[in-house]
């Protein structure tokens, strides 16, 4: 078994240099424990995974006045497959339905539901309006049953609803052309958006009619019967990109206390209008400068591996990121964070990392990059070390906050020696699952079930599920997922890869 008794604040900051372990290819335990050694990495680990009523897993917690039935989470993934009108469609619905088979009981916002028109992350987003509150309610309603289906009896069973505004990574009308509402210019990323000087900022006056439309969401989500909502601070969308507003000017920036005075005027805006409405928080905990493929090593049809992007130093355009490295993190923003969430009753946070758009290594390390990627310049493992050690500094600082972990899907085959571990040991109250829904729903439930580990609907991280939404086509696992083998969208997303 790895561990280590003391939390460090960078576990990885200096990795040996090793080969990249193709982890897909290994499955006896002796050979990841070995590889992790060389490359100085700590993960816990457990050789015989628990079954049943006395699996670590299978605790049920008590916190803020809900019972969460077990320690799987089920993360927010969108599938870039509703209507334009914000509906959901049959895959949504299916998605829904895969996560309530899943086992978990905690389902964190099922997917990222956007609380106005100009928000939405692409033109078939989810959308929160008065007509579409019956769509929505049959998710839940969907979820559910599926998850009694499953598991019996609904009890300890907790479903939130992500309530989100893309801010720059908005694209309302259109698939290919970026709408984006940003809090401040931000050097690196205006310039990949080409966002000349003179685009607007958004002002004090429309961030507040924001706030309202987002208390408005949130009530409607109340009345359809979800435990709680996930003000969303996470990947590069609009709250995550409040807290790195240090050079806004006014009452939205610059100050710890301004830059964090949108979550708290949301918060307190929910508590005025849906009292027993709960409120969680995902949370890029840490984030990098945003990285590109090194063009000396780029070839026609193949991505170079990632390197930071020309930027200045300090670095004052992130959130838990070291403004002297920005390559490496800082926690004492993110622990003043959690401070403030403790002080605000907020209970429920679930921590990821970085973005999706500008540094997927950080935030879903993976072995074959998305087409707007890049190579890993890192082995994933240690992607996935810096995410699991940082949660665990967190958690050490708040044991009475319950926090969800991120960044577990990469460990495949071993996701459930190192999950069960973590839990075990203290160092994550749920391990949360993102990906690996979308090929292996059921992961959970076999888990807690002790049901063979099914090794073919693993997800080995080949980067479909994200390719397929940055070229205008619905996610979903292409690979694994015969409902999406056969389609129109398959054909098609093999032909972008071909001619990447």
């Amino acid at each position: 078994m790895f561990g280590y008794s003391q939390p460090r604040s960078n576990p990885v900051a200096t990795m040996p240099s090793l080969p990249i372990l193709r982890l897909g290819s290994v499955k006896d335990p002796a050979v990841f424990l070995s590889h992790l050694a060389a490359l100085g990495l700590d993960l816990p680990f457990d050789a015989d995974v628990v079954a049943g009523a006395g699996s670590p897993l299978a605790a049920p917690a008590t916190v803020g006045g809900l019972t969460i039935g077990n320690r799987w989470t089920i993360h927010p993934m969108e599938g870039w497959d509703g209507t334009t009108d914000g509906k959901p469609t049959e895959a949504t619905v299916r998605r829904w339905r895969h996560f309530g088979l899943s086992g978990a009981k905690l389902i964190w916002g099922g997917e990222a539901v956007a609380i106005r028109h100009d928000g939405r992350a692409n033109p078939n987003q989810l959308l929160m309006t008065d007509a579409n509150l019956g769509d929505i309610a049959g998710l839940r309603d969907t979820l559910v049953a599926a998850h009694v289906e499953q598991m019996g009896p609904s009890d300890g069973l907790v479903v939130g609803l992500q309530l989100t505004h893309s801010g720059r990574y908005s694209k309302p009308n259109d698939k290919q052309r970026m709408e984006p509402r940003i809090v401040f210019r931000h050097p690196v990323l205006d310039r990949r958006l080409q966002l000349g000087p003179g685009y607007p900022v958004m002002t004090d006056g429309e961030i507040r009619q924001l706030i309202d439309d987002y208390v408005a969401a949130a009530k409607k989500a109340a009345d359809l019967g979800f435990d709680f909502v996930d003000v969303k601070h996470c990947h590069g969308y609009l709250g995550h990109e409040f807290l790195g507003a240090h050079t806004r000017k006014g009452e939205f920036g610059g100050s710890f206390e301004n830059r964090t005075r949108y979550l708290r005027e949301i918060v307190a805006g929910i508590r005025a209008v849906a009292p027993g409405l709960k409120v969680g928080v995902r949370l890029s905990a840490f984030d990098f400068v945003p990285y590109k493929p090194d063009p000396a090593q780029s070839t026609p049809g193949k991505l170079g591996p990632g390197v930071p992007e020309e930027h200045p130093l300090p670095y004052r355009y992130g959130f838990g990121v070291n403004e002297n490295d920005a390559s490496s993190h800082d926690l004492a923003e993110p622990t003043r964070f959690l401070e403030l969430l403790r002080s605000l009753d907020v209970r429920l946070v679930n921590l990821s990392a970085g973005s999706p758009y500008y540094n997927p290594h950080v935030q879903r390390p993976a072995l074959y990059p998305p087409s707007d990627g890049y190579q890993p310049p890192e082995d994933p493992l240690v992607g996935v070390a810096r995410q699991i050690h940082a949660h665990r500094q967190l958690k050490a600082s708040f044991p009475d906050l319950y926090l969800v972990g991120t960044g577990y899907t990469y460990l495949q085959d071993f996701l459930p020696n190192v999950a069960q571990a973590a839990v075990r040991q203290g160092w994550i109250d749920s391990v949360g699952l993102g990906r690996m829904v979308l090929s292996y729903p059921d992961l959970p439930a076999d888990v807690l079930a002790g049901r063979p580990f099914n090794t073919k609907k693993v997800c080995r991280t080949f980067s479909d599920c994200t390719t397929a939404p940055r070229n205008g086509l619905p996610s979903g696992c292409y690979p694994l997922d015969d409902y999406y083998k056969g389609t129109d969208a398959a054909a098609a997303l093999k032909a972008i890869k071909k001619g990447k």
